[in-house]
């Protein structure tokens, strides 16, 4: 029987054995991503014959497994089906979510016809191309441009990064930028990620970002690169009241601490209208699939 552990900071180094071979396309698998949803999510981990298994809810509360790290296919078959078992004997509603196109390829060699395989389209994650989200050149991007100059030549504003000094500051900002709003659900896990990734600051790899506009922060952005082709946006939080702040700060985080990283993955958008509208917006170059198994 697998008997797995809540996933905690100490963990880090453990689970980089696994995670580090890997050039995942989507944001489910980074570390800091894994940890900062850990307590929303409930992620929990085991390994079976060296392989990485790890279990999480979404937030309906359904527990599924994401794909397994480390397998091959010679041993794949085997995990599937004590998968399978843990999955009757505790009543998931899912096997597999999260699933990226590689794994489902080895998935179909074996059962090819027995699951059903599911597009999950509301968590396809946004691929950009780091050069255009920097020049915002072009007819499309024309728009965010003129964004980003209003706000530029009409604001006395400063960046930092973040750091020691202003992670209070960051929190502080974040949680009256919730409360302002009347948030609930998603937007209060978000919040508790947010304070986890600022509280571990120390002990996470990621690059962050402050704008002060006035001399008061009123904006700040979390990255992190997370291979030589790729670069994860996390956090992205701006008074939406400042005229192109949100165009200022993605163009100009990208550009300081991204513009040798060929691609942008700014998430997915979980299905809320207003957020998918945004980032269609800055035109993906495309949307990366993930997949449900029932």
């Amino acid at each position: 029987m697998l008997e797995f552990k809540p996933l905690s900071l100490e963990d880090n180094t453990f689970l980089q054995k696994y995670l580090k071979p890997y050039s995942f396309k989507t944001c489910e698998y980074s570390f800091t991503n894994l940890f900062i949803w850990r307590k929303g999510c409930d992620i929990k981990y085991t390994t079976y014959k060296d392989v990485l298994i790890l279990l999480k809810t979404d937030f309906n509360n359904n527990y599924y497994f994401m794909q397994p790290i480390g397998y091959n296919k010679e041993n794949l078959k085997e995990i599937i089906e004590i998968l399978i078992q843990y999955k009757q004997e505790n009543q998931l509603l899912y096997l597999f979510k999260d699933l990226e196109t590689n794994f489902i390829e080895d998935f179909r060699e074996i059962y090819p016809d027995s699951f059903e395989i599911i597009e999950d389209i509301d968590n396809f994650d946004y691929i950009y191309e780091s050069s255009k989200l920097i020049s915002l050149s072009g007819k499309k991007l024309h728009g965010k441009k003129n964004h980003y100059n209003n706000f530029v030549k009409n604001n006395e504003y400063r960046t930092s990064p973040i750091n020691c000094e202003n992670i209070c500051e960051c929190i502080i900002a974040a949680r009256e930028w919730v409360y302002k709003n009347d948030s609930k659900g998603y937007l209060l896990y978000e919040l508790e990620a947010i304070e986890e990734l600022l509280k571990n600051r120390c002990n996470l790899h990621f690059d962050g970002m402050a704008v002060y506009v006035d001399n008061k922060l009123s904006a700040f952005t979390i990255g992190e690169k997370i291979n030589e082709v790729m670069a994860i946006i996390h956090i992205e939080k701006a008074a939406s009241e400042i005229n192109g702040l949100y165009a200022y700060i993605n163009k100009t985080f990208i550009e300081t601490y991204y513009s040798e990283v060929p691609f942008i993955n700014r998430e997915q958008d979980l299905g809320i209208e207003g957020l998918r509208r945004a980032k269609k917006t800055y035109y993906p170059l495309k949307l990366e699939p993930k997949y449900i198994i029932k």
